[in-house]
């Protein structure tokens, strides 16, 4: 087995940087379960702009952090309030600048972003935005992509301010969210990365399908690019054909337009005869919601792995998603499962429902998956990367 300690005897020291675990979303998920899975075996101190909320972190995310699992260091608040009055630098370039303050007193650097640690270390990559800002269009626009040189805007003056370099943030080890995004990452860097799926924590209850609702779970921030109207018109046409048929949609509208969150809350009430808004609900409420349906939906496009959706397959939902991004890899590619327009979702929903062979198939197909997906999963393979490629480092 690799050496997890120093030539001392004590345990090798982790730098992990962060901005914050303060707020939802499944990049902090990730970050949360990275500190998680490796506070036993290392020495461990997070570097962050933020103070660290353990109980609300263990809330969210399911993790079981406490303050004696690892050193908390706050960059100098007076440092933080200088850069908020100059507009050029940004707390991504102040943590970069720290952490090669502070590098050397650390065996690993790690982050759970694109990074440049001031030397090797493992980063842990959901969508290669540096990359994609840098070449001014979406990577999936593929004509628009070939258009433009890798080599523009090489010189914001948050790069000068940080001493950020591209070429040494691909000397670290790369983990990536999906398949679908490792191959955007390759598209424009031209660097290898491994893929390590994030974790879906939670207790998610078996209950036998006959017991189950007959209706949809939808889960997501009220934001534009979920399409809940969209979703609901859907679940219209198909209660067209069966209307017993009921949807809920669970989420937050923490940090979303509000004119669009209107919108939502107005379809939800014009349907509120079989449309259920669960909003800010607890872990708890969410897995039950979950576990007590037959069906899932989901309806963002190019999504670069789905947590949602992750959720809804190990909740024994058999779940219908757009034929794009990682959520594709969530189902297995089953194409019974995948669609194109809101036409398509409509045509495989009824293709589904009513035949209950299609149903036994497309069931044991996700169980079958399920496990991909667990926090134990996620907690091993973060484990073996640190153990096997850094614990002799330093």
């Amino acid at each position: 087995m690799k050496r997890r300690h120093n030539a001392s005897g004590v345990k090798k020291r982790i730098l992990f940087v962060q901005i914050s675990l303060s707020s939802n979303g499944g990049g902090k998920a990730v970050a949360a379960w990275m500190v998680e899975a490796l506070k036993k075996e290392y020495e461990l101190t997070l570097l962050t702009c933020h103070a660290v909320d353990f109980e609300a972190i263990n809330r969210h995310y399911g993790t079981s952090l406490k303050p004696s699992d690892l050193k908390v260091s706050l960059v100098p608040r007076p440092i933080q309030q200088a850069i908020d009055i100059i507009p050029i630098i940004n707390r991504k370039s102040l943590l970069i600048w720290w952490c090669k303050i502070k590098r050397l007193q650390f065996d690993i650097l790690m982050a759970a972003t694109e990074f440049d640690l001031g030397s090797r270390g493992v980063q842990y990559v959901h969508y290669p935005r540096l990359g994609e800002r840098r070449m001014q269009a979406p990577l999936h626009h593929r004509g628009l992509r070939h258009l433009l040189s890798l080599k523009r805007n090489q010189f914001y003056l948050w790069r000068i301010f940080s001493g950020f370099s591209f070429d040494r943030m691909l000397e670290n080890k790369t983990l990536i969210n999906s398949e679908w995004t490792k191959r955007l990452f390759y598209e424009v860097y031209g660097v290898e990365a491994t893929t390590v799926y994030p974790p879906v924590p939670g207790n998610f209850t078996d209950i036998p399908w006959e017991k189950k609702e007959v209706g949809f779970v939808c889960i997501g921030r009220f934001d534009e690019q979920k399409r809940l109207p969209d979703i609901i018109e859907i679940l219209a046409a198909v209660r067209s054909h069966d209307p017993n048929i009921h949807l809920h949609i669970i989420g937050s509208s923490q940090g979303c337009d509000q004119e669009h969150y209107e919108l939502v809350r107005k379809k939800a009430e014009e349907n509120g005869d079989w449309v259920h808004l669960n909003e800010n609900v607890s872990r708890e409420e969410l897995t039950d919601l979950v576990c007590r349906h037959r069906y899932g939906i989901h309806g963002k496009v190019d999504e670069h792995f789905g947590i949602a959706v992750a959720e809804m397959v190990r909740g024994g939902c058999i779940v219908f998603v757009p034929d794009s991004g990682g959520q594709m890899e969530i189902v297995g590619n089953e194409t019974r499962l995948l669609y194109h327009t809101d036409e398509e979702a409509v045509d495989k929903i009824l293709g589904v429902m009513p035949r209950p062979e299609e149903q036994v198939e497309l069931r044991n197909f996700l169980n079958a998956r399920k496990d991909l997906f667990t926090a134990e999963q996620f907690v091993r393979r973060i484990q073996e990367v640190v153990r096997d490629d850094f614990a002799d480092a330093g």
